[in-house]
């Protein structure tokens, strides 16, 4: 891979991986805030490479592994905030319709984590945060819900928390390998998402099972 001399070794040039490099040598901690708070509002930007790198520049000194931590937590509650809003004020109806028109994203990815919300409540957000797809978009049927705030923004910054610490140490460890932590999270992510997919639809029958025998109860 291509590499640049900046004020961080070994940074890649190109890609995503070079977008985030670029702002945490330019902004510094408020720089890998803002890559997150950005992947937290369109979901194909991948945490998995934003947040090792950004461990890597915490290993190499060029932010604190305190603000490596801070900010890309912040950020992620930043960003869920605005989904939240979103969710809140434009209403479900509208919210499909403008989802259904952003590219690399699909409607079904949406109707799944109103589903889950709708299930699970207040555990998906906390869970939520540490799903691959689902934890950007978790905080749309949070704000259609209208979830009380103060709950909301508690469970989604210690979610992030979680999620960011575990792949900023990796990165930070890892240093320069850094970037072997997106193949395997990669890997998991789509994992969980296919049990995560598996165990919606598995309630989905129950429930259609369930309302056809007492349906079948009622007219014999």
């Amino acid at each position: 891979m291509d590499h640049i001399t900046l004020a961080l070794p070994q940074e890649p040039a190109d890609g995503i991986a070079g977008w985030a490099a670029d702002l945490v040598d330019t902004m510094g901690g408020p720089g890998a805030g803002l890559a997150i708070a950005l992947e937290n509002l369109f979901p194909p930007l991948p945490s998995e490479v934003i947040l090792p790198l950004t461990g890597f520049a915490a290993g190499q000194g060029v932010i604190s592994l305190f603000a490596a931590l801070f900010w890309t937590t912040l950020g992620s509650v930043l960003g869920a905030a605005v989904l939240y809003w979103i969710g809140a004020l434009v209403g479900r109806e509208r919210m499909y319709a403008i989802w259904s028109a952003l590219p690399l994203v699909r409607t079904s990815d949406l109707e799944r984590t109103e589903a889950w919300f709708a299930k699970h409540g207040t555990k998906a957000v906390l869970l939520g945060r540490m799903v691959p797809i689902f934890r950007s978009l978790i905080s749309v049927p949070a704000g259609l819900e209208r979830m009380p705030l103060p709950t909301f923004l508690t469970l989604t910054a210690l979610g992030s928390l979680i999620w960011n610490t575990v792949l900023v140490m990796c990165g930070y460890w890892l240093g320069d390998q850094w970037e072997t932590v997106g193949d395997y999270v990669g890997v998991v992510s789509k994992g969980v998402l296919v049990l995560v997919v598996v165990a919606l639809a598995f309630g989905i029958a129950v429930r259609l099972r369930s309302r056809g025998t007492a349906q079948h109860r009622r007219t014999s």
